[in-house]
């Protein structure tokens, strides 16, 4: 999964090289987004376990929650389309290739470096806490100067879970008080 949290351009590039798919990444990201049978599953996946608890949790608290992205504009929007409610529990929402601020989308810093400057209540670096399921998005949170806290997807070595600050195998393992944060 060497294609998670990388910039979707990257990503295709990622897949088609290493599937020597006799198409350009281009061509695949165009035939990727008007799949509607994919936007379809993007729409019906799950959040991953225990998501949904912290975020309302943090929320009730009055702690701010963001989302920081690759994911294009179409793969997001049909990710939340059906949980509008939950996703307007973040704020900012920023998706690195709509950002004229992201210069370099994650393992570089500035993803989450543009979202952290938006928060309505400022932070340093050390006091925002990432959750990542990407190896690419914990390398640009390390990068950031922040904690972060990796839930690598089953597809993820463990072993390149090391730079992340705790790795959880869900959510639902997440103790916020051990962060400085309301216990659940």
């Amino acid at each position: 999964m060497k294609e998670m949290g990388l910039s979707v351009d990257e990503s295709c590039q990622v897949v088609v090289q290493a599937l020597q798919l006799p198409i350009t990444p281009e061509e695949y990201r165009l035939q990727l987004e008007s799949d509607c049978e994919y936007e379809r599953r993007l729409a019906e996946a799950p959040l991953m376990p225990g998501v949904e608890r912290l975020v309302r949790h943090l929320f009730n608290h009055h702690i701010p929650t963001a989302i920081a992205s690759s994911a294009t504009r179409t793969i997001f929007d049909s990710v939340s389309s059906k949980r509008k409610d939950f996703f307007s529990l973040f704020h900012p929402i920023i998706l690195a290739g709509e950002e004229p601020e992201v210069k370099k989308c994650k393992p570089a810093p500035d993803t989450f470096l543009v979202c952290e400057a938006r928060f309505q209540t400022k932070a340093e670096p050390k006091e925002t806490l990432v959750f990542e399921d990407s190896v690419a998005g914990v390398e640009a949170a390390v990068a950031a100067g922040m904690p972060v806290i990796m839930v690598p997807s089953k597809d993820i070595d463990i072993a390149l879970c090391g730079k992340a600050t705790l790795v959880l195998n869900s959510l639902q393992d997440f103790r916020p008080e051990e962060f400085g944060l309301p216990s659940f």
